[in-house]
């Protein structure tokens, strides 16, 4: 029993190291690029490309741990991804920080799939009820920690050790499993590797992810992104056609005639897809438009990640009472009127913030706990692993698709709002009754502090003539106003133009079973 336990304890800090440093980063950046004394554009390839190898190769390296031994691929990959953490956290160039963090997600891509499957066979045939509850809230917990913990790491600490910080928790993790884990006696299964299927889906995740995190950066119609996308499509319909008659598939087709796999993954997907779409814009709007600080920031995620912590082991334990359908529309229909409220006013006031903030928490809480339930309920064995393995791909691509979405259109939104902002001010100006080299300055002065989106910098004209300052100060109060407005409306436009495909993903539910699922 006390074997269990401490197993059960590798396995949820497995999960939680793995997801963290999905998103831990990315109020790092600016710190890391000043070190390095280089752009954000090349040094977002650290975050990329810890996301594309840990979706392109979860899969293939799941099927390897099959044919050689879970509890010992378990071990290198931990050992992989505490190595990749320390080289990243010494990394002083930006391509040694680049091979560090593939190294890193190599690891990851072992671990957090194994951490699943390997959790959920602890009770065997019993009720897995609680173990696999603690284990999805662990998985959503950790992702949307993220930016929370990177922003009070990186400001009172170093942004080295938002990778300094997995090494005590990879070496605890190591130390138990060598000491917990049966090696000798551990299942295999000998089936002949699918090696062409392989490198089929690993083609297929690599470039679909690579054309998703880049489509704005190259552009959405460039010849790179058309040709990624044609690749991705071209390997997944002969993954596709070759899997079906292989007799030891990659990915065993009879997952999918599982219709509440189908529901299970789909939910997975749009819930993360939604989730991440607030916890990467929110920080972006606070630390743009309000100019709050990285660590004040991240901490207005705070709210969000406190209600999943609260609701997703409660829902967990209530889909046998509730039911799938009725208990996932409930978390859906809370993540809506989040939504409602940051395309409203949820953004006008940090009480606000909050209050929306927990709804959001409360929304993803109440459907990661059962979903996460439903995904392994009617596996075992290496189904079990697959199902696990594309859970974890599509929560992957539930973060990448929210950041190509979302960003591209928070983009177009910034320079519609940029335009329009100009547009104002220069008229405003222009009509001001002032000598003209006085408004040529102020005109320069208040463009500049619109494109930086940071028109608190305006500064007040005082020219000594009382009557002209009077004028000019209570123009400039109304472009900054005017300014921020437009701003805010760019972030908000976004929450209100998700609103109807979240309601439409209700419809989702509807892959379930009216009653709770039985579980083995």
């Amino acid at each position: 029993m006390r074997s269990k336990f401490f197993k059960h304890i590798i396995f949820m800090f497995g999960i939680f190291i793995c997801m963290l440093d999905t998103t831990i980063m990315n109020v790092s950046l600016p710190s890391i690029a000043s070190d390095f004394h280089t752009g954000l554009d090349s040094l977002s390839w650290a975050l990329n490309i810890y996301t594309i190898l840990f979706a392109s190769l979860t899969i293939p390296l799941t099927k390897l741990s099959e044919r050689f031994g879970e509890y010992k691929f378990y071990i290198i990959g931990l050992f992989l991804f505490g190595i990749g953490s320390l080289l990243s956290g010494i990394s002083n160039v930006t391509e040694l920080l680049l091979l560090s963090r593939a190294i890193q997600s190599i690891g990851a891509a072992i671990v957090f799939p194994l951490s699943m499957t390997l959790g959920i066979k602890i009770v065997g045939d019993g009720d897995r009820t609680g173990v696999i509850a603690s284990l999805g809230v662990t998985q959503g917990l950790a992702a949307a920690l993220g930016p929370v913990i990177g922003g009070i790491i990186t400001n009172y600490l170093s942004w080295r050790w938002i990778f300094f910080v997995n090494i005590p928790i990879v070496l605890f993790i190591l130390i138990l499993g060598l000491l917990l884990f049966n090696f000798k006696d551990e299942k295999k299964n000998k089936a002949n590797f699918d090696l062409f299927g392989s490198l089929l889906i690993i083609t297929f995740l690599f470039s679909l992810t690579l054309g998703l995190i880049n489509g704005r950066t190259w552009g959405w119609y460039s010849y790179k992104i058309l040709i990624t996308f044609v690749i991705s499509i071209i390997s997944f319909m002969l993954f596709i056609f070759t899997e079906i008659k292989q007799k030891d598939p990659m990915i065993p087709m009879n997952l999918f005639k599982n219709r509440q796999f189908v529901g299970a993954a789909l939910v997975i997907l749009i819930s993360n897809l939604f989730l991440v779409a607030v916890t990467v814009i929110l920080p972006t709007y606070y630390s743009n438009i309000e100019n709050y600080d990285s660590l004040k920031s991240s901490m207005m995620l705070v709210p969000i990640t406190l209600m999943i912590f609260v609701t997703a082991p409660l829902s967990g334990f209530a889909l046998k009472k509730i039911g799938a359908r009725l208990l996932i529309s409930i978390g859906f229909i809370f993540m809506i009127i989040g939504y409602y409220g940051f395309s409203n006013n949820g953004l006008d006031s940090v009480k606000l913030a909050i209050i929306f903030g927990c709804l959001m928490g409360i929304g993803y809480g109440i459907i990661t706990g059962p979903i996460t339930i439903i995904a392994a309920s009617d596996f075992n064995g290496s189904l079990l692993n697959s199902s696990q393995s594309v859970a974890g791909v599509l929560r992957q691509f539930g973060s990448v698709l929210a950041v190509s979405i979302f960003v591209t259109f928070l983009y177009i939104n910034l320079n519609n709002a940029q335009n329009e902002s100009l547009k104002y001010s220069n008229e405003s100006i222009y009509n001001i009754q002032a000598p003209s080299n006085i408004k040529n300055k102020i005109i320069s002065e208040t463009d500049k502090s619109i494109k930086n989106r940071n028109t608190k910098n305006v500064k007040k004209v005082n020219t000594g003539i009382v009557q002209m300052d009077n004028s000019i100060n209570k123009q400039l109060d109304k472009i900054k106003n005017v300014s921020k407005y437009n701003y805010s409306l760019a972030f908000k436009e976004l929450y209100k133009k998700a609103l109807p495909f979240m309601i439409i993903t209700i419809l989702s539910v509807f892959l379930f079973k009216k009653k709770s699922v039985d579980r083995k």
